[in-house]
């Protein structure tokens, strides 16, 4: 094995920490409260080598955005794959269902709601869109549905990320 394969390991393998750690900080104070100071503390890291693996806050934060999107989506991808027939309706409650069931992943949650109200940071913004985006025509995809119920079925899973980040229990079920 060459130095530049094993160097390259290893900075995988820290990539999956600092993301895993990332979570946590990120949810719990933001991108403007977290430092990556912190972060490369709480992954076990130097800050310097933090921006060998991350260049800058922003594109880890950008890196974060679609870690956390990929885990919400394979929540729903589980759901998605055991639907049988075509009924978009029946399809997007199952997917509702599974998504909501996914408070396991309440941190990554907390992230994407965060990286909203720090969209307008260029890269952030970008990263924010994409994550939407890809949902929106994954839902579509697998369901089906009409561009009405994917945006009822929106609305409804965003209201349900609310009550978690205020605090709150929920706010029901349309």
């Amino acid at each position: 094995m060459t130095a530049n394969m094993r160097q390259r390991s290893t900075a995988e393998k820290h990539r999956a920490t600092v993301m895993l750690t990332a979570v946590k900080a990120f949810a719990e104070r933001g991108y403007y409260g977290t430092s990556t100071s912190d972060v490369a503390q709480a992954a076990g890291i130097s800050q310097s080598y933090l921006y060998r693996l991350f260049p800058n806050k922003e594109t880890l934060f950008a890196a974060l955005i679609d870690h956390c999107s990929a885990r919400l989506r394979e929540a729903v991808a589980v759901a998605a794959a055991t639907m049988e027939g075509a009924d978009p309706e029946r399809t997007l409650r199952a997917l509702a269902t599974a998504y909501d069931a996914a408070g396991g992943e309440r941190d990554a949650l907390m992230v994407l709601m965060h990286a909203v109200c720090s969209a307008g940071e260029p890269m952030i913004g970008e990263s924010v869109r994409g994550c939407y985006v890809d949902h929106v025509e994954y839902i579509r995809e697998v369901s089906g549905a009409s561009n009405e119920q994917i945006h009822r079925c929106f609305a409804h899973a965003l209201l349900g990320n609310l009550a978690p980040a205020v605090g709150g229990g929920s706010f029901g079920t349309p």
